[in-house]
């Protein structure tokens, strides 16, 4: 197990900026949650079996307002329809991680898919380990935060007041954080204009499949070209 401890210290370096922001989202989800008269076990096993981030914040209204299960697996889709792109390009990092494969696969969150693409362990270290360590501290760092959100929010009067934007400023964040890192900026260029032409065009209730659609066609189309840039960067 000694000969493990390196990929663990790696991966838990690698994610401080994770368990700050995990920790906060968590607290206010678990917060919300309890606000809305959801009992903190509820809260738990949202995070533990969900661990989707912002369709949690999105469920707890889907819950209060008796939502369909057509409902919920039209929004599941449209909110995490981004984790297409993220998995396309995590195929080779996960071609030979053996039996992790499907949790790797259910832990791939924003956070963590930026963790694994900034930084690969150097050589010597067993990779499919560091990929599993850096995953199940993003996921245990969630459902701390969860819990003690949860806690706070059975025990004391706290203001929900503006606490569902807080997944929209932690996208904002990870989003600056790999346009300073990145060298080959044309895919966040491309996000950015497909996503605001069509809320031109369709309005911001219909924007998002439309604009996800136009996503994949045009980063499907370009990627021989980003590829090259990102070579010649």
């Amino acid at each position: 197990m000694a000969v493990y401890k390196r990929e663990l210290k790696l991966a838990l370096m690698n994610t401080l900026p994770v368990v700050a922001g995990y920790l906060v989202m968590g607290f206010g989800f678990g917060v919300l949650l309890i606000s809305r008269g959801y009992p903190l076990v509820w809260a738990l096993l949202m995070s533990v079996f969900i661990y989707a981030g912002s369709m949690q914040f999105v469920t707890i209204d889907m819950l209060a307002g008796g939502a369909s299960l057509a409902t919920a697996a039209l929004m599941t889709l449209l909110i995490n329809a981004r984790h297409l792109f993220y998995g396309i390009s995590m195929l080779d990092k996960y071609r030979h991680v053996g039996r992790a494969k499907p949790y790797l696969i259910f832990s791939l969150t924003d956070e963590t898919y930026s963790v694994l693409c900034a930084q690969e362990p150097p050589a010597g270290f067993d990779r499919k380990r560091y990929y599993l360590y850096v995953s199940t501290l993003g996921h245990l760092y969630w459902v701390m935060g969860t819990a003690l959100g949860a806690t706070a929010g059975e025990v004391l009067s706290i203001s929900v007041k503006g606490i569902e934007f807080s997944m929209t400023a932690l996208f904002v964040v990870v989003m600056v954080e790999q346009w300073m890192q990145s060298r080959n900026r044309l895919p966040a260029v491309i996000g950015a204009g497909c996503s605001l032409v069509s809320l031109l065009l369709f309005g911001p209730d219909n924007f998002i499949p439309p604009a996800m659609g136009l996503m994949l066609l045009l980063l499907t189309l370009l990627r021989p070209y980003t590829e090259e840039r990102g070579l010649r960067a």
